[in-house]
């Protein structure tokens, strides 16, 4: 009688998060949405159509995805005129995708099977947005330069830092003097280390990520190539780098 008494009044003391963390992983588990959701991560919006294109489903099929997507807290929608556009809802979404798919990345031994997949892959490697950061030997490179230059530590004082980045001032400083505004507004850290699922290291996330990606972007010292988040260094950036954190260009190729 002790037993089922006990047994009885167990689920009394289950965790509240449980229902939503089952719902979350009920979202992602879809292989179609999970499509979606990775194609979202170079943080830009897309349309209805764009997503069923690439997922390679009916428009009405996506539709009830995106749906979904939505109504769960993973997506943004915004409507302009007859285009439906949907986005990632923010960066903690982002830092989830990311993280969940460095889990089950492939392996980088296993060659991508016809030219046109093996190009591909090998331009995300080489350089590509991981939301509104900078990653693959890009990103790595990039932090490498920050970390080398004392710009950047992963240990000691911490200015907004988490998960094992900080920006240290002299870090704060190196922004402010290239004109690079860092975003301080909100509980988003400095600086965050998101683990790299091509290079298995950690790059430069966080505000300070996200304001590097940016001004690389405005100032021309990367392009975005191709329809998916892959970017390569211009000439200018390969300058640019190289004098601002000594990054070799041959790294960036």
């Amino acid at each position: 009688m002790l037993d089922l008494v006990s047994d009885t009044h167990a689920g009394d003391h289950r965790d509240a998060r449980a229902p939503g963390l089952a719902a979350l992983a009920g979202l992602v588990a879809d292989e179609t949405r999970a499509v979606c959701l990775l194609a979202l991560l170079d943080g830009r919006a897309r349309t209805a159509g764009e997503l069923a294109r690439h997922a390679g489903v009916a428009a009405s099929t996506l539709s009830e995805h995106l749906g979904k997507l939505v109504a769960g807290g993973l997506l943004a929608e915004e409507r302009q005129g007859r285009h439906r556009y949907v986005r990632l809802l923010d960066t903690r979404v982002a830092q989830l995708l990311e993280d969940l798919a460095a889990q089950v990345a492939p392996d980088p031994a296993r060659r991508p099977r016809g030219l046109r997949a093996s190009t591909a892959g090998s331009a995300m490697a080489r350089g590509r947005t991981c939301y509104d950061h900078l990653a693959g030997r890009l990103g790595i490179a990039l932090t490498d330069g920050f970390t080398a230059r004392g710009l950047l530590s992963g240990a000691g004082r911490r200015e907004g830092g988490a998960a094992g980045f900080a920006l240290t001032e002299a870090g704060a400083r190196w922004f402010a003097d290239n004109g690079i505004a860092l975003d301080r507004t909100g509980r988003r850290p400095l600086a965050r280390a998101c683990l790299d699922w091509t290079e298995r290291r950690p790059h430069l996330a966080g505000a300070a990520g996200a304001a590097l990606c940016r001004h690389a972007l405005d100032a021309g010292w990367c392009v975005r190539i191709g329809s998916e988040r892959a970017v390569k260094v211009t000439p200018a950036g390969e300058r640019a780098l190289a004098g601002l954190l000594g990054v070799e260009t041959a790294a960036l190729r």
